[in-house]
């Protein structure tokens, strides 16, 4: 297996090992999509190079959807458009024990930042404060789940012979959450808490932890579970390297490891 196999291999495993946001429909009614499969198989799908982590984790799903027998995957990123202008996208549209089902497909990593909004789901925001958690939730029920009853969708449901009224409309919405270092108070409200993976903390505060060892793995490596056999870094080497990104405006997500051999996940943050 090359090195790029590899890494391929342990994102997937990292894509199948993260848990759904919620369970059931407990947020703003978006139902969960439940997978009976949960084994972990050899990914063996085309990935292309530097493809982006969203399209990558759409390949991902698709590979453990082809796993299991009770599903049929109908089209797959399908884009609807109005002559040639594109009014989005449709993630997938399969059959699950020979039901219709559109799928919109989600994998994020928020931060919880108490400051921000003021009910449970508005506090979860991205690493760089550009996006969130209530931003998202909004757009899947008043943009993407609703191009599935769009005039110009139409043809596509006749071509597959489907009805609006017989499709439901289902979510696959996985997150790594990450909290405030060393705070315990967390209003999860309907999240499911095995989503956290890890802290966060301000560039200014990291001198604690000056005798640990880092690893900053790339955007696309986020996905993976902890290596433990990569090449890590000391601290000076590593605020260095993070300087970059702080300067940038960018918040990284790294891998520490303290003297007794214990592995973390957190983001360094510059807000």
């Amino acid at each position: 297996m090359n090195l790029n196999t590899k890494e391929i291999q342990l994102q997937y495993e990292g894509f199948l090992n993260t848990a759904l946001l919620w369970e059931n429909n407990d947020v703003l009614n978006l139902k969960q999509f439940i997978l009976e499969t949960k084994n972990t198989t050899q990914f063996n799908g085309a990935i292309v190079k530097n493809q982006r982590l969203g399209k990558r984790v759409e390949r991902f799903l698709s590979h453990q959807l082809q796993q299991d027998n009770s599903i049929e995957i109908l089209v797959e990123n399908i884009q609807i458009q109005n002559n040639k202008i594109t009014l989005g996208e449709l993630d997938c549209i399969l059959m699950q024990n020979n039901k219709p089902i559109h799928l919109e497909v989600i994998y994020k990593f928020y931060l919880y930042d108490a400051t921000v909004g003021k009910t449970a789901l508005e506090h979860w925001i991205g690493p760089n404060r550009k996006d969130s958690l209530i931003e998202k939730l909004n757009k899947l029920k008043n943009k993407q789940l609703p191009l599935l009853y769009n005039p110009f969708t139409k043809p596509l449901l006749k071509k597959l012979n489907l009805e609006t009224t017989s499709i439901q409309q289902q979510v696959l919405f996985k997150a790594q959450l990450f909290i405030p270092y060393q705070i315990k108070n967390i209003d999860f409200n309907a999240l499911n808490q095995d989503c956290v993976k890890g802290f966060y903390i301000h560039f200014n505060e990291l001198q604690q932890f000056n005798t640990c060892k880092f690893y900053i793995p790339t955007k696309i490596n986020w996905l993976q579970e902890i290596e433990t056999q990569s090449k890590w870094l000391n601290f000076e080497t590593f605020s260095q390297k993070l300087e970059v990104f702080i300067h940038q405006k960018i918040a990284p997500l790294c891998w520490l490891k303290n003297s007794n051999g214990e592995t973390e996940k957190f983001f360094v943050v510059w807000w």
